[in-house]
C-alpha cells in the first residue's frame, strides 16, 4: 500500500506549528515556533498578537518542517489544518495556508478538530494503540472524559461545568504570583511542597459522576490567599500549590477510574497541554496498575500544541473519506463530534 503523507498545520493559540506525518503514526518533522516569551509580558495570550506572529512566522515554519522531513510540497497526498476550536485569528492564519497549498497543487484539504488532534497525539508514539480506548483530555480550554469509539469518532461521558483544569492552573498560578504559563510552574514549585499541608474541596456533581468542576477549588485557594492577607499570615507557596495540585489531579483521576469501570474500559489515554503534568501522569499510572489497565500518554512535548498531532488526526480523517472545501472556515467555538 502507498505511503500516505500529510503537512498538518496547527495555529490555534500561540504556537505556529507544522508537520510531515507519514500514514499517521510516523513524524518525519515536527516544527513548533511558540510565543510563550511574548505573551508573559501581559501575563496570558494577546489573540491579536498571537494572529500576528502566527502570519510572520508561518512560512518559515512550513518551509522548515518540509526541509527536515526531506518531502517538498509535490509529495504530499493531503493538507491537514485545525480549523477549531481556538482564538478565531490564530485559527485564520492556518486555515488560509493550509488552503492556499491545498488549491495551489490540487491537494486535498482536511480540516481537524483541535481536540481530535490532541487525543491523536497518543496514536504516534503507540503503535498497538487503536480505539476504542477511553481518554481524559485536559488543556487550558478543555476537560473532557470520552470514550473514542473509532477513530474520530466519540462519545462524550463528561465535561467541566466551568473552569477547564488548565484554566484553573493558570488563575491560581498568577494569585500566587507565578506567572503565566501557570500549569508547570505549579508543578514544579509543587514538588517542594507538602500536598497533604491545605484541604482543598473536591467538587462532585450528583447527576453527572463523570462532570468536573474547577470554580470552587480556584475560589478556595483565593480564599485561602485573602484570609492569610488579612491576618498578616505567611504563605508557604510550594505548600499551597501542591495542595491545591493534588485536589485538582485527585478529581481527574477519581472521574476516569470510575467511568473506566463503568464502562468496562481497560485502556486509558490521556491528552492536552495539561497531561503533560508530572504529577498526574504518576497518579494516573498508579491507578491504572492497581487495576489493570493500559496506560498510554504522549511525551509531554506532544501534549502541548503541535502539527504532528493534527497529522496524526489528518491521516485518519483522510482515510475515511473526510475533505473540506475552499468554504473551510475558522470555528473558534467548535464542539467535539461537528463536523
Amino acid at each position: 500500500m502507498k505511503d500516505i503523507l500529510i503537512l498538518a498545520i496547527e495555529s490555534s493559540c500561540d504556537e505556529t506549528a507544522a508537520a510531515v506525518v507519514k500514514n499517521g503514526r510516523t513524524v518525519l518533522s515536527s516544527v513548533i515556533s511558540s510565543q510563550i516569551d511574548l505573551h508573559k509580558l501581559y501575563g496570558g495570550v494577546v489573540p491579536e498578537i498571537a494572529s500576528r506572529k502566527h502570519i510572520e512566522k508561518i512560512n518559515p515554519v512550513i518551509e522548515e518542517a518540509l526541509r527536515d522531513g526531506g518531502v517538498t510540497l509535490d509529495d504530499l497526498d493531503a493538507v491537514g489544518v485545525t480549523y477549531g476550536p481556538g482564538l478565531v485569528g490564530a485559527l485564520l492564519v492556518g486555515v488560509a495556508e493550509a488552503k492556499a497549498i491545498a488549491y495551489a497543487k490540487k491537494l486535498p484539504l482536511v480540516g481537524v478538530h483541535h481536540i481530535e488532534g490532541h487525543v491523536s497525539a497518543n496514536y504516534i508514539e503507540n503503535p498497538d494503540l487503536e480505539p476504542p480506548f477511553l481518554c481524559l483530555i485536559v488543556s487550558g480550554g478543555h476537560t473532557h472524559l470520552v470514550i473514542v469509539k473509532d477513530y474520530g469518532e466519540f462519545e462524550i461521558l463528561g465535561r467541566t461545568r466551568d473552569d477547564a483544569a488548565g484554566e484553573a492552573f493558570d488563575k491560581v498560578a498568577r494569585a500566587i504570583g507565578l506567572g503565566y504559563p501557570g500549569g508547570p510552574k505549579i508543578d514544579r514549585l509543587s514538588r517542594e511542597g507538602n500536598d497533604q499541608a491545605i484541604w482543598f474541596p473536591r467538587a462532585k456533581i450528583e447527576d453527572s459522576p463523570y462532570d468536573f468542576s474547577f470554580s470552587g477549588v480556584k475560589s478556595a485557594v483565593l480564599n485561602y490567599l485573602n484570609s492569610a492577607k488579612m491576618k498578616g499570615e505567611e504563605v508557604n507557596r510550594a505548600d499551597l500549590a501542591a495542595s491545591f495540585q493534588r485536589a485538582v489531579v485527585d478529581v481527574l483521576v477519581e472521574h476516569t477510574m470510575a467511568a473506566a469501570r463503568d464502562y468496562h474500559m481497560k485502556k486509558i489515554a490521556i491528552a492536552g497541554g495539561v497531561a503533560s503534568n508530572g504529577t498526574l501522569r504518576e497518579a494516573m499510572s498508579r491507578a491504572c496498575d492497581k487495576r489493570g489497565y493500559r496506560f498510554y500518554r504522549p511525551s509531554p512535548i506532544l501534549c502541548t500544541d503541535n502539527a504532528a498531532m493534527i497529522g496524526a488526526a489528518a491521516y485518519y480523517e483522510f482515510v475515511k473519506g473526510t475533505r473540506h472545501g475552499w468554504d473551510l472556515n475558522a470555528i473558534p467555538n467548535l464542539r467535539l463530534g461537528e463536523r
